[in-house]
């Protein structure tokens, strides 16, 4: 009978105890901010990839809702001139054992519009 319970135990833990990251989507060039494509050859694409995320805790249940928008925001908003992501990927992540968080990450590639320097 010690033996069950314990085996009971230790699968109700190893059920609460989850997480993951999933990929949702591969992306050729995005953005949420306005993009003046007249100028769209001038354009200079970043050596470097960047990453934003949005993220929100987990105590018991989700103290809110992440959100991909935010993510993508954060990381345009890294690199000064920067008006959308090119080649990169969107993923959501979660990790939870009564104390976790969810997360949307978005990494790519700056696309930078040089009048916006000056």
């Amino acid at each position: 009978m010690k033996k069950l319970v314990c085996l009971a135990a230790l699968a109700l833990f190893a059920s609460t105890m989850v997480g993951c990251t999933q990929r949702i989507t591969d992306f050729t060039i995005i953005s949420s901010k306005n993009i003046d494509l007249s100028n769209a050859a001038q354009f200079k694409r970043d050596i470097n990839r960047i990453e934003g995320t949005d993220t929100k805790p987990i105590i018991i249940f989700p103290i809110g809702i992440p959100n991909a928008k935010e993510a993508m925001d954060n990381a345009i908003q890294r690199v000064p001139g920067c008006v959308a992501l090119v080649d990169g990927v969107l993923e959501h992540e979660f990790f939870s054992f009564l104390f976790g968080y969810t997360r949307y990450r978005v990494k790519g590639t700056c696309l930078i519009d040089p009048s916006l320097l000056k």
